[in-house]
């Protein structure tokens, strides 16, 4: 799916965001960013989704350096990634419908995207995506009206909607509580898990984090600090990633704390999501 060759990024200012990263990530796995605020980690995904573009080495993204495409090749393959945001970029005055609906228009054609404006094409296929997160009786509402965690979700249905090949989830589920987050990254991890797509996500809570996902990349000062199994991850590695991190560890409850509760419990570690 992507490879990434000894990547670096330095911002126009002089800071350096990004040292040395090197990645091989294939289709169909599931993977979790993690490591204290400031590590990189929404600079690495902008990178993988040819958003930004690196310094220095190279990315090779479905099967070529993404930097080489033309501005309409570029277009479409950005059009085959799906990125659900922390603050999803939504119009307060938009529609929910036309927010989900957004997430196909790099596939559609322009004339479909314009008339969905004026009546939305596929209001049943909007209404499954927001239904699969509790909100299908939201689909005619302003964005306005949502709180922020709902206007997370709605940002992951329209990935959903969108079903890309390659979905990276930067802190999306940041403003929900533990039950309803655990619930939404199921979500995302099942119907990524059924059309064999790539689920790259970075997450603040670690629990989540390991109980979620079977490969966890650590990062720290914009370089990858360990890249292993969920179940080679253990309390030294998490407590050296974020020693700089006063509270201790960041987990799904809001309070840090010294050790992760599926370490501490023992809980299941490979997709099944920890309760």
């Amino acid at each position: 799916m992507f490879h990434l060759h000894d990547v670096g990024l330095t911002h126009g200012n002089g800071f350096v965001a990004l040292r040395e990263v090197a990645m091989a990530v294939q289709a169909g796995e599931q993977l979790a960013i993690v490591g204290p605020s400031g590590a990189g980690k929404t600079t690495l995904l902008r990178l993988i989704g040819a958003a930004l573009r690196p310094s220095r080495g190279s990315i090779d993204l479905h099967g070529g350096d993404p930097w080489t495409l033309s501005a309409a090749e570029l277009r479409r393959l950005r059009a085959r990634i799906g990125v659900a945001h922390q603050a999803p970029p939504l119009p307060p005055r938009q529609r929910v419908v036309t927010a989900v609906l957004a997430g196909r228009l790099g596939q559609w054609p322009w004339w479909k995207g314009i008339a969905s404006l004026a009546y939305p094409v596929d209001i049943v296929g909007a209404r499954a995506a927001l239904a699969r997160l509790d909100l299908g009786e939201r689909i005619f509402d302003r964005c306005d009206r949502l709180s922020g965690g709902q206007l997370q979700r709605v940002g992951i249905a329209r990935v959903l909607y969108q079903q890309a090949q390659l979905v990276l989830a930067d802190e999306p589920v940041s403003a929900l509580d533990p039950a309803l987050a655990l619930h939404t990254v199921q979500v995302l991890s099942s119907d990524a898990a059924a059309r064999g797509a790539t689920l790259v996500a970075s997450l603040h809570a670690v629990d989540l984090a390991l109980s979620c996902f079977p490969r966890i990349v650590g990062m720290r000062d914009g370089r990858i600090a360990f890249d292993r199994p969920a179940a080679e991850v253990d309390e030294a590695l998490l407590s050296e990633l974020y020693a700089t991190e006063g509270g201790g560890l960041p987990l799904l409850a809001g309070e840090p704390a010294t050790l992760p509760s599926p370490l501490a419990a023992g809980g299941p570690r490979r997709g099944t999501c920890w309760r």
